[in-house]
């Protein structure tokens, strides 16, 4: 179940903490072959199975670093939400490492802690720690400190 915080101000009295984790998605491959078609990226460790299975340490292909990042949103959206917000704008990464791959069939979630949160002129803005888990890795997958910008007023739809 998600956390829930009525209004971007309601944020303030959350940070340093660690407020849980998104459930569990699937990556299957047919998402990797997706983002590789999007992206122009069909490099063969992500979209050759047959020669990943065999010419990898990995033993099957893996998920690009940039598909993981970019399902950040929708597994911190899954974790926790903001009300009170007429839009919340994406406002970019300070530091992002890709620690370990993700190999196709592997679960990952988010864990999130609100690292701070300032007050500006027509915004909240906060800074998310973000770590990517895979279900029975020994590390995480990605670790990430996000920024969003939460502009309060009617909730958007």
């Amino acid at each position: 179940m998600p956390r829930i915080f009525d209004t971007p101000m309601a944020l303030f009295d959350a940070v340093g903490e660690s407020l849980g984790a998104s459930d569990w998605l699937l990556l299957e491959q047919d998402r990797i072959d997706r983002f590789a078609d999007a992206t122009g990226d069909h490099q063969w460790i992500h979209v050759d199975p047959e020669r990943a299975r065999t010419d990898t340490p990995f033993g099957a292909t893996i998920a690009h670093g940039f598909l993981t990042l970019s399902l950040v949103s929708a597994l911190v959206r899954d974790a926790l939400t903001v009300g009170g917000v007429r839009m919340a704008l994406n406002y970019g990464l300070n530091r992002v490492r890709f620690v370990s791959p993700v190999p196709s069939g592997s679960r990952i979630r988010a864990r999130v802690v609100l690292a701070k949160i300032d007050d500006m002129v027509d915004s909240i803005q906060a800074i998310w720690n973000v770590t990517i888990e895979r279900d029975g890795g020994d590390k995480p997958a990605v670790v990430a400190e996000w920024i969003v910008r939460y502009y309060p007023g009617a909730s958007a739809v």
